[in-house]
């Protein structure tokens, strides 16, 4: 059997967290076991559905790098004609049927259950059964069409991360599988569309336990093999409170904004809810080949924002320069620089990265490398750039312009020459120094820092510290 597995999201909304981890759970199962994974767009719910939020799954989904062996993806707003042709026949096979009951009787009908103490649910008034009269279908109403649910047994569903979990079907009612305006409603078109697309392994959030019973009803009245379900328990807040926005960032695009890599937030993903031994941080091709549904746990995650933030730290350190180029390339641009206009980024990340949790970190801290100073901090700038730093800066301006190669080596000798021979230790040179090229007082180390900025830019913004110190002194 060929391992497919599916990530099936509504678009109306972002693609939240809790979407991301069922995504990749899926897309690692069946990149495991040498298998297809696949997505679907359950777009059925037209008033709540937008192209917005479409394009909002497809741009996460593809940062994150968990991307569909089938393309395009599957939208079920274009699958109606299959819907209804299966309806029909399931109409002609006697395991659907039509219902005339109004919203009226309805509502009448479950106010009375309710005030008898009982399950309020579809009592069969429409149902076929042998020996039932049936009355006449009323004039002027759209039917719905209800799947017959089996009316005795008990189903199991040998859920791979919950274990066996037993529905009676007496306490199933009949499913309405197509509303009155001919449109197939939500569990039904699932049941076919995991039918007709081999789906061997559903994985979903535990929210869809209950849908579990019926959907397996349905594909064995059609005379199809269910698949396996696994129902991924919900994801906390530290609090141990339902995620939501007031936990941190919620939507999968704006771990982006807020300077994560997409590896990295899926290395924390993968560890919500599933483990293996002490292992914290593993790389794509480690998640594949030890991921399995059986080690996902039965209780719900709890995400930390801090854990994120130090796994992100984590990778930065760790990756290929070249990997974080691109992202780090994109937070340069958001922060209003262009990256061509200075170093390359990947020495410029190698020199930033022990320093910096996340790429915005990064990219605020590197701003000077690429754009003309804005100013100095106050703090930095009242500490280090007063007249005796005026005097040491425009000694070593002289001595820096002279020097025949800008190299970290020469650049290192000299500055470390100049505190040497000033009687200095090396950060009562280094600090003003920092100060007056990088605005801050914390860059990388000052001979890298000097080389990545080029001489050009060195010089020049010495002797605007210097102008600066004097003008300060003489209170201008």
């Amino acid at each position: 059997m060929t391992v497919t597995t599916r990530f099936a999201p509504s678009p109306t909304g972002y693609l939240h967290i809790g979407g991301a981890r069922t995504a990749l759970f899926s897309y690692l199962y069946a990149k495991r076991h040498n298998g297809t994974y696949l997505l679907r767009i359950e777009d059925t719910d037209r008033e709540r559905s937008t192209d917005e939020a479409v394009q909002a799954i497809f741009d996460g989904l593809k940062w994150l790098g968990i991307e569909s062996d089938v393309n395009p993806p599957v939208f079920q707003t274009q699958r109606y004609d299959r819907y209804r042709e299966v309806i029909a026949q399931m109409l002609a096979a006697g395991t659907a049927y039509h219902c005339y009951a109004s919203k009226a009787e309805l509502d009448e009908m479950r106010a009375a259950q309710m005030a008898r103490k009982e399950k309020p649910r579809y009592d069969g008034r429409w149902r076929p059964e042998a020996g039932k009269v049936l009355p006449p279908p009323p004039e002027g109403v759209a039917p719905v069409v209800r799947f017959r649910n089996p009316s005795a047994g008990v189903v199991v569903v040998d859920d791979i991360i919950k274990g066996a979990i037993s529905f009676d079907n007496s306490e199933l009612d009949d499913l309405i599988i197509a509303r009155g305006d001919g449109n197939p409603t939500y569990n039904f078109c699932v049941v076919v569309d995991d039918w007709d697309m081999g789906v061997t392994h559903v994985v979903r959030g535990d929210d869809h336990v209950n849908n579990t019973p019926r959907q397996i009803n349905i594909l064995k009245a059609l005379g199809a093999t269910p698949p396996v379900y696994g129902h991924v328990p919900m994801i906390l807040g530290a609090d141990g409170v339902k995620l939501s926005k007031r936990h941190g960032a919620v939507s999968v695009i704006e771990y982006r904004a807020l300077g994560f890599m997409p590896e990295a937030l899926l290395n924390y993903l993968v560890r919500l809810g599933w483990s293996y031994g002490d292992q914290e941080l593993f790389t794509r091709d480690e998640m594949i080949k030890l991921f399995d549904l059986e080690r996902v746990q039965k209780a719900p995650a709890r995400f930390d924002m801090e854990k994120a933030i130090w796994v992100n730290h984590q990778f930065l350190k760790s990756a290929d320069p070249a990997i974080v180029a691109p992202e780090f390339d994109w937070h340069l641009r958001r922060v209003g620089v262009d990256p061509a206009n200075g170093p390359a980024v990947v020495p410029v990340i190698e020199a930033q990265r022990e320093r910096c949790k996340t790429l915005v970190e990064m990219a605020e801290k590197s701003k000077f490398f690429y754009a003309e100073l804005d100013g100095y901090n106050d703090k930095d700038a009242a500490k280090h750039l007063g007249a005796d730093s005026a005097l040491l800066l425009d000694e070593l301006r002289a001595a820096l312009a002279n020097l025949g190669d800008w190299t970290t080596l020469t650049l290192h000798e000299t500055v470390n020459g100049f505190a040497e021979a000033k009687g200095l230790g090396l950060g009562k040179i280094a600090q003003p120094i920092r100060v007056a090229i990088a605005g801050m007082a914390i860059t990388p180390p000052i001979d890298v820092t000097l080389f990545l900025l080029g001489r050009e830019r060195t010089l020049a913004r010495l002797q605007a510290a210097v102008a600066y110190s004097a003008a300060k002194v003489g209170g201008g």
